[in-house]
C-alpha cells in the first residue's frame, strides 16, 4: 500500500493537478446560477485537492487523477450548497415543475411535451423554459443529491473500501439501477444530451454541433431532461 504522507509528496501531487482542478470548474459552472464564480470553484477545489493528496492510499482501487477528481467536485458543491444561494420561489417552481410533469405523463401514459407541461402550469412556453432553467441550474441533480448525503463523502463511499455499512450500499446500488433505468426512458434526444454532457463533458455549444440545434435548444433540452428526470425519481428523492 502506498500513502502520501510526506509533505513535499503532497505539494507534488498537489502543483501537478491543479489543472484538474480548473477543467472541472469550469465544466460545473455551466450548470449553476450567474451569481457563481468560478473562482471560488476554483479555491474550493483547491482545498479538495489538499486533502485527497493528505488522505490518498494506492490500495483504494483508483488512480489519483480519479480519487482527486472526487474530492476536488465534492468540495466544490459542498460548498456551493453551504452557500444557500437558491431562494425558496425557485425550490418552489422545482416542485411544481415536478409535479406537473407527473400529473401531465400519468394523463397521457407518454413523455410529456414542452407545450403540454406549459398548459399544465398554466404558463407560456417561453415562461416554463425560464423555469426549467432555473431549476436546472440551482439545482445540481446527483446520485448524492438524491441519497440526502454530502458529496465528497458519498463519492468516497464509491470507492473500494469506503462506504459506512452493506444496507448504505446495497441503497447506493439500487439507486443507481433506478436512476439508469429512468434515465434509459427519457425520450431519445434528452438521453443523448444528458449523456454527451455528463458522461462526455462536452459543452452546450459543442453538443449542439453534434446534434445539429443551436446552443440555446441544447439549453432547453438539458433543463426539460432534469425536470422530467426529477419528477420520474420522486419516490428516491422523497
Amino acid at each position: 500500500m502506498y500513502a502520501v504522507s510526506d509533505t513535499q509528496d503532497v505539494d507534488r501531487l498537489v502543483a501537478q493537478h491543479v489543472p484538474l482542478v480548473k477543467r472541472i470548474a469550469y465544466h460545473l459552472i455551466h450548470r449553476l446560477p450567474a451569481n457563481v464564480q468560478v473562482d471560488d470553484l476554483v479555491q474550493s477545489g483547491i482545498v479538495g485537492l489538499i486533502e485527497a493528496a493528505r488522505n490518498y492510499q494506492s490500495d483504494q482501487g483508483a488512480s489519483f487523477e480519479t480519487y482527486a477528481g472526487i474530492r476536488v467536485r465534492g468540495a466544490m458543491l459542498d460548498e456551493v450548497r453551504r452557500s444557500d444561494w437558491a431562494p425558496r420561489s425557485v425550490h418552489r417552481k422545482a416542485r411544481e415543475l415536478s409535479a406537473a410533469v407527473r400529473a401531465v405523463e400519468n394523463r397521457v401514459g407518454r413523455a410529456a411535451r414542452d407545450a403540454e407541461i406549459a398548459e399544465e402550469l398554466g404558463v407560456d412556453l417561453n415562461e416554463y423554459h425560464q423555469w426549467a432553467r432555473d431549476a436546472s441550474s440551482h439545482q445540481v441533480f446527483s446520485f448524492n443529491d438524491s441519497l440526502g448525503e454530502s458529496e465528497s463523502e458519498s463519492r468516497d463511499a464509491t470507492l473500494p473500501g469506503g462506504g459506512h455499512n452493506p444496507y448504505e450500499a446495497l441503497a447506493d446500488d439500487d439507486f443507481r439501477e433506478a436512476l439508469a433505468s429512468t434515465i434509459a426512458g427519457l425520450p431519445e434526444r434528452e438521453a443523448l444530451v444528458l449523456s454527451l454532457y455528463y458522461d462526455d463533458e462536452l459543452n452546450l455549444r459543442e453538443i449542439g454541433e453534434v446534434l445539429g440545434v443551436t446552443e440555446s435548444r441544447v439549453s432547453q433540452i438539458h433543463s426539460q431532461a432534469l425536470v422530467r428526470l426529477r419528477a420520474r425519481m420522486v419516490d428516491w428523492r422523497g
